[in-house]
């Protein structure tokens, strides 16, 4: 219930606030006690007669017309705490007396209180639950690291050992069930018929995919069609309703789905069956974009330009088959199914594999669909091994302004099975942040801005300095956003990789990869190590950036800077915000001078700072034009997350001062390293050593210049 501190109209001090009264019903209009129902400030009859009229009069309600409502909900989406003066004139207007007024406020927050209240109460019973299955999870893994014959532990060689071995043994299995799955799917193709992959002719294309989709999914194509059009009405209906199927939160000004508003609104069942608990996530986001319709929609329906849209949410994709082409250049009615790994930049969180119909859908003649939806059991016909997680209908309205921009209202909703999460970045997850409507939101939008800027060719000389022609600029906005491209893809908790946990010398856990390089000449060929550790500062998430992306205070961290300043020679924007931008700098040193290419971004969700040192020759020669697609570079860098307690204020109050967060951030830093030109060399100790050092060293030295060292 809340408490109103100081609320106006309430007399002196002491004094005891009114009780509110709230109909039954949560969707339908607030109700208000008539101007009749009260006697006076505190007084009361004392024989029996009064008390029966108190009861009458306590059953005596005003309820409002539709136009009183709709003035005082236009009023309280813009302040939804008025004062006095504001209660005075809208009672004034609406011709009911300020105490009706006053309580129908009160009663409106109550009311997106309780849902809210509810809302939480999900999130944190997810979280006991998550737990549960954390302590259940550790428990088991201390008993395997105990010997079975005399239950003593085991030294920390064998437990890595038995470790290890399981997950040979785990991955061993899933790559046999992968094969006898294709050999089952080849196996339903009789000798001399075509097979998706060697079908020839748009017809035999047609045939064979609806076959390959019937004999692995039982699916004809008349009912996934079905499917995906009852998904773009839900989509539609969830992108464009207000309250009460979405109410916005009083404190973050978020939107919140009321979840017994959807199950009603939609006829949801419950079909989990008893099976793994799964928890919902459901956001919605409206923004502009700077680019056309056409090229948006294309960059949804190739996966190429899609995984390249959102290089920090997607770890891989794929379109797994195609069932309908679609029409026209925008392939209006296109259906294709596809599989993503969705990821956040740290190897701290697990991963997140879906495999999803995407269908393209012209509404009207501006507006245009892109809407995902899972059909149960596809994974499972797939993968088995998958930790299982579906999309119910999301995805985003598109609506051409005709000016080269588009409006965008994102939905996302996701069921996902419940998994533990690293206690730092509980909150961010389970809020349904990370994954959410914002963070797809603001990575388009920035990753737009970002083309706007590289298609230009009448930018400003203060946009543009240190590079003296438009093709030199093309050429190293190319190759910043190839290097960042490349460091969100060692980042993350992807399959592609397989990380080992090692203990720093600050206590923060540092996790370690390799890879090698046999043939991409855009990074260094040989052995590859990555190291990576993530971090929570009590420091806002725009503070830790501009000090990272700061030349000037570069030498405060960068240990390779041996101290001496960096100096730009070159700086490109790349985005309104002045964050968004690729510099050269330099560092000098006695012994010798190194560049060094860096690329930020920042955006409402996630900012990144990017760097590599680059060959001066071969730089210089990307900067008057040359083509740097060849140009080998191995980024090391930072991204900083919010760490979502920002949705938790300390002080509850209508004024802006007031209001007191434990905002912070989620750091994460990598570096990597080519530790052998052979292919066929291993990571030594030295080279683990080497990076564990960098790391904490970098670490103590951030914490150090922002006054937070531990302790």
């Amino acid at each position: 219930m809340e408490v109103e501190e100081g609320d106006e109209g309430s007399g002196g001090g002491g004094q005891r606030e009114d009780t509110t009264e709230i109909s039954s019903e949560n969707s339908g209009p607030l109700r208000s006690r008539s101007e009749d129902d009260f006697d006076g400030e505190g007084e009361q009859d004392d024989d029996g007669d009064g008390d029966k009229n108190k009861k009458k009069k306590r059953k005596k309600y005003h309820r409002h017309t539709a136009e009183q409502i709709r003035e005082m909900e236009a009023l309280f989406k813009e302040s939804p705490h008025p004062d006095e003066k504001q209660r005075q004139q809208l009672s004034k207007q609406l011709g009911l007396a300020p105490r009706q007024v006053k309580f129908w406020f009160q009663n409106r927050r109550t009311q997106i209180k309780a849902i809210q209240e509810r809302h939480e109460n999900s999130l944190l019973k997810t979280e006991m639950e998550k737990l549960r299955d954390e302590n259940k999870a550790m428990r088991e893994q201390i008993n395997k690291a105990c010997c079975p014959n005399c239950g003593t532990a085991t030294t920390s060689r064998d437990a890595a050992v038995t470790t290890e071995e399981q997950q040979l043994r785990i991955e061993n299995a899933r790559l046999k069930a992968e094969v006898e799955k294709l050999r089952a799917a080849v196996g339903k193709y009789p000798s001399g018929t075509a097979s998706p992959s060697c079908s020839t002719g748009k017809d035999q294309d047609s045939r064979s995919s609806l076959d390959f989709l019937s004999g692995i999914f039982g699916l004809e194509k008349s009912r996934i069609m079905e499917i995906v059009n009852q998904a773009t009405e839900e989509l539609t209906k969830m992108a464009t309703a207000g309250e009460p199927l979405w109410i916005r939160s009083v404190e973050t000004g978020r939107e919140i789905l009321n979840y017994d508003e959807y199950v009603k609104e939609f006829s949801i069942k419950n079909s989990t069956n008893g099976g793994p608990k799964r928890s919902i996530e459901a956001s919605r986001e409206t923004g502009v974009v700077f680019v056309d319709l056409p090229r948006l929609v294309q960059s949804f329906m190739d996966v190429s330009q899609w995984k390249e849209m959102f290089p920090c949410l997607i770890s891989k994709a794929a379109t797994v088959d195609i069932i309908a082409e679609g029409e026209g250049p925008n392939r209006n009615g296109a259906v294709q199914l596809m599989f993503a790994e969705l990821q956040m930049l740290t190897p701290m969180v697990p991963t997140r594999e879906v495999y999803f119909f995407r269908y393209c859908k012209q509404l009207s003649a501006e507006q245009w669909a892109i809407v995902d939806v899972s059909i149960d059991k596809v994974e499972d016909n797939i993968d088995a091994s998958l930790v299982k997680c579906r999309k119910r209908p999301s995805g985003c309205i598109i609506e051409d302004k005709t000016n080269g921009h588009c409006k965008v209202i994102w939905v996302e909703h996701l069921e996902c099975q419940k998994s533990p999460v690293h206690t730092m970045y509980r909150t961010i997850v389970n809020s349904g942040l990370a994954f959410g409507a914002r963070h797809w939101m603001a990575t388009m939008q920035l990753q737009c801005e970002r083309l706007v800027f590289f298609m230009a060719t009448n930018v400003p000389m203060k946009d543009s300095t240190g590079v003296a022609t438009l093709a030199g600029r093309k050429s190293i906005l190319k190759l910043a956003q190839r290097m960042t491209r490349s460091f969100c893809h060692a980042l993350g908790a992807s399959s592609f990789h397989t990380w080992t946990k090692v203990s720093s010398k600050t206590g923060d856990d540092i996790r370690v990869t390799s890879r090698k390089n046999l043939n991409d000449p855009g990074e260094p060929l040989g052995v590859i190590l990555c190291a990576v550790s993530s971090v929570w500062l009590p420091v806002s998430p725009q503070v830790l950036f501009d000090f990272l992306r700061d030349e000037a205070r570069r030498n405060e961290w960068d240990i390779m800077s041996n101290g001496g300043p960096a100096q730009s020679i070159a700086n490109l924007a790349k985005g309104q915000d002045r964050g968004n931008a690729v510099a050269i700098q330099t560092m000098k040193s006695k012994e010798n001078t190194m560049w060094v290419l860096q690329d930020t971004c920042t955006n409402a969700f996630e900012s990144t700072v990017v760097y590599a040192p680059v060959d001066i020759t071969g730089m210089q020669s990307v900067m008057t034009g040359c083509d740097a697609s060849n140009t080998a570079i191995l980024p090391s860098g930072f991204s900083i997350l919010p760490d979502g307690l920002e949705s938790r204020p300390l002080v509850i109050t209508s004024r802006q001062e007031e209001k007191s967060t434990e905002a912070g951030s989620l750091l994460t830093i990598a570096f990597q390293i080519r530790t052998s030109t052979s292919p066929t060399a291993k990571p030594t100790m030295e080279s683990v050593e080497s990076v564990n050092t960098l790391i904490s060293c970098t670490l103590r030295n951030i914490k150090t210049s922002l006054q937070c060292e531990d302790g």
